[in-house]
């Protein structure tokens, strides 16, 4: 690497090839609402819900506001981000399952666990399973205290009064589990996630929202660990034959989650007729005529890196001085990742390019606006076309109408 291409990581960017426009508020919070103002407002003047995108440089503090003001304006957002498997129900189901089934002995808590989290037996139906969360939490309290093996629970549960049924059906279940053996594996834990695809899926469908999204999450997080399901008991055999896990359900549940945490390197999505919003390492080659830009602020956008190289030493093997050409420099010295899935973001933009900002934090405390800016030409808008976004009428700022062609027709894909 020469001293000009290490010295290129922190060079100036390139302004943008379409108009920009700039958008500030006070808090996080009504900066998301502002971005799917837009985009609703977008929407009504004929763009199609395909000709946008909202990028972020983490989803991590933006995906929940954005998720609500989008249900919001009557849009359906979806999030290009990888599932946490592990917080999820259909995981946690199968994940104390194998707990509960790995104890020897057990309290009323750990015995009830997969029931809150929807099991169902296989051949269960509808009218009965799942368990409302009422019911299991009023029979928890029913319980008798102290822990017993799953044996002395049937018999104890079998002759207490005001047991529901069919907790001593989930019990007798239970106890006629076999050993944790990958064929096991496969047909208990593939059971319970049949059943749960069956019975507790519609269950999240008729709690939500409008939009579905925890729907989807919940479809999406089925899939996965049907996915996890099938591939666990050939894991698991490989892992008893090594001999570095011994043949027991909480080794079986341990797997699991060893598993889960290992994320795919790809992206899922799945709804194509709602509003993108992803991550600004997903928008490489991406072309959207309007993009919208979230969190350009500093310390978020670019991210605020620690090193244990002081920041003079950093300087003098950008620049390759002092013998230090032989070095190789971390491209977040300079926020050079943050920095080039910046221009990704801008170049991505094929008709017009929106960022927008918050001014102050929760606690009150100011944000500044993030340098990356600076490199662009913004027509600004004011606070009071902010306000008149925001309003019932949602009215597009002067400078987002100059930007949308008159009597502009988009047909959704």
């Amino acid at each position: 690497m020469t001293s000009n291409n290490r010295l290129a990581l922190s060079e100036p960017l390139d302004d943008a090839d379409v108009p920009v426009v700039g958008m500030a508020t006070t808090t996080r919070r009504q900066e998301a609402r502002s971005v799917m103002a837009t985009v609703a407002a977008l929407r009504d003047a004929g763009v199609g819900v395909r000709d946008i995108a909202v990028v972020a440089r983490d989803l991590d503090t933006y995906e929940q506001p954005l998720a609500r003001a989008a249900l919001h304006y009557g849009l359906t957002p979806v999030f290009w981000t990888q599932l946490r498997v592990t917080q999820t129900s259909p995981f946690a189901l199968v994940e104390a399952v194998c707990d509960t089934l790995g104890s020897d002995v057990l309290d009323g808590d750990t015995l009830c666990r997969p029931l809150e989290h929807r099991w169902c037996p296989p051949s269960a139906s509808s009218d009965e399973w799942p368990l409302a969360p009422r019911t299991v939490q009023t029979q928890m309290e029913s319980l008798p205290a102290g822990t017993r093996t799953l044996d002395e629970w049937y018999d104890e549960l079998s002759e207490t009064d005001g047991i529901d049924d069919r907790v001593v059906t989930y019990v007798e279940w239970l106890r006629e589990c076999p050993s944790a053996t990958p064929d096991a594996v496969d047909n208990v834990l593939g059971d319970v996630v049949e059943a749960y695809e069956r019975l507790g899926l519609p269950v999240t469908n008729a709690r939500d929202s409008q939009a579905l999204i925890e729907t989807e999450r919940d479809a999406r997080a089925v899939v996965r660990v049907q996915t996890l399901v099938r591939q666990l008991p050939h894991k698991y055999e490989d892992r008893l034959d090594e001999g570095t896990l011994t043949q027991s359900w909480n080794d079986v549940a341990d797997l699991a989650r060893l598993i889960s945490t290992q994320r795919p390197g790809r992206r899922e999505h799945s709804n194509a007729r709602a509003v993108d919003v992803l991550e600004a390492n997903d928008v490489w080659l991406l072309d959207v005529p309007y993009v919208i830009g979230v969190g350009l602020i500093e310390g978020e956008w670019p991210q605020t890196t620690e090193s244990v190289l002081p920041p003079e030493l950093q300087e003098t093997i950008l620049g390759g001085e002092n013998g230090t050409n032989v070095l190789a420099p971390r491209t977040a010295w300079t926020n050079g990742r943050d920095r080039d899935q910046f221009d990704d973001t801008v170049r991505a933009a094929g008709r017009g390019l929106i960022l927008t900002r918050h001014t102050e934090t929760i606690d009150g405390e100011e944000r500044r606006p993030s340098y990356l800016l600076d490199y662009l030409d913004r027509t600004i808008v004011g606070d009071d076309e902010v306000d008149n976004l925001l309003s019932p009428e949602r009215t597009l700022p002067e400078p987002l109408r100059e930007i949308v062609p008159t009597q502009e027709v988009m047909a959704d894909d």
